[in-house]
């Protein structure tokens, strides 16, 4: 087996590992020794932006609490064609209400493709969502290549 060495991405690999969206699990923060809540999630991404959209199951009942002001953490990879690679963004994330967003912003809105995955135990038209955006703080690509 053939060492690897990680090194990033440039925007256009990163650009095109992301699509417009995809998969990934989105991790969110918690204070003190309780660990983080993570989940599996869809997104879309805003390549014009570096944005990130997620569409979230909301409620009282939600696992996820409350959202604001919580540091999150999004992870996406894919590791075919015998390279790895994966993109870390880290950041908030910001309340999406349609009628808010700028027109800049709707244009990007428009672009991403926030895949409907149905992991929940009742019919997603009992569901309520909220969307939200990252627009990171940080972001990290890797890749392997062969050494």
């Amino acid at each position: 087996m053939a060492e690897t060495t990680p090194v990033e991405m440039d925007a256009d690999e990163r650009d095109a590992l992301l699509g417009f969206g995809g998969t990934g699990v989105l991790a969110f923060g918690e204070s003190g020794d309780a660990p983080p809540h993570a989940i599996p999630v869809s997104y879309g991404y805003d390549p014009g932006e570096t944005t990130f959209y997620f569409r979230l199951a909301s409620g009282d009942d939600s696992a996820k609490g409350r959202l604001e002001e919580r540091a999150v953490t999004f992870v996406t990879y894919d590791g075919g064609d015998g390279e790895f690679k994966s993109v870390v963004a880290t950041g908030r994330l910001e309340p999406v209400r349609i009628e808010d967003v700028a027109d800049r912003s709707l244009a990007g809105l428009q672009n991403v493709d926030i895949p409907a995955v149905d992991v929940f135990d009742q019919p997603l038209s009992e569901v309520s969502f909220e969307l939200r955006r990252l627009v990171p703080e940080e972001l990290t690509t890797r890749r392997t290549r062969g050494a």
